[in-house]
């Protein structure tokens, strides 16, 4: 009888980050791969979010693992939404 592969996989959680920008501001966004997703907004590899292009370089200062990409996407629309010393209260926590 086959093996079903979704018992076998191995969930990886889906991050909620802050970077600071070399303008100071401070950008928020969700992922599975940190590293690959800095380098990406460093223009280390393709695929940066517009925004940071031209804010480089930036540096990741608050992350938060999520256990799915629904619970990530609320958890990033919460950090939107603050505002920017709110911002840099969470990440000093």
């Amino acid at each position: 009888m086959p093996v079903n592969n979704k018992e076998n996989k191995q969930i990886k959680p889906w991050f909620v980050y802050i970077l600071r920008c070399a303008d100071n501001s401070l950008y928020t966004g969700i992922t599975l791969d940190l590293n690959k997703r800095l380098d990406e907004h460093n223009g280390i590899e393709k695929n940066g979010a517009k925004y940071t292009q031209a804010r480089r370089p930036v540096k990741l200062v608050y992350q938060e693992s999520s256990s799915s990409r629904s619970a990530a996407c609320k958890r990033e629309c919460v950090i939107k939404r603050l505002n920017k010393q709110q911002k840099e209260n969470l990440i000093s926590l």
